[in-house]
């Protein structure tokens, strides 16, 4: 991933050990992950500004599927961080509010 540093969203950690198969993988899965920085993705002001991007992108015709998807993509676009992704919701995100992803 070269020299940036990861963090990982407390959201991110809550769905990617959602989809854990066994506790036995949750607990692997989270051991790897808190090894990276885990931070807090919401507050007040952030709810209010993803609640408005949901709205900017309605207006250009699209619709976000979740809004846990809409909380990261705001997350990033307000404290600059870049999102690795593999979801088609951010498309819309990188191409109408600036979202910068990684491939």
């Amino acid at each position: 991933m070269g020299n940036e540093p990861l963090l990982v969203g407390d959201l991110i950690l809550c769905e990617i050990l959602q989809g854990a198969r066994t506790e036995i993988h949750a607990r692997t899965l989270e051991e790897e992950l808190r090894k990276f920085e885990i931070v807090p993705m919401l507050n007040p002001e952030l709810a209010v500004t993803a609640a408005k991007n949901y709205r900017v992108l309605r207006s250009e015709g699209v619709t976000i599927r979740k809004t846990i998807d809409l909380i990261i993509g705001t997350f990033c676009i307000a404290f600059k961080h870049t999102l690795l992704h593999d979801d088609r919701d951010f498309g819309p995100m990188q191409t109408h509010l600036g979202l910068k992803t990684a491939l």
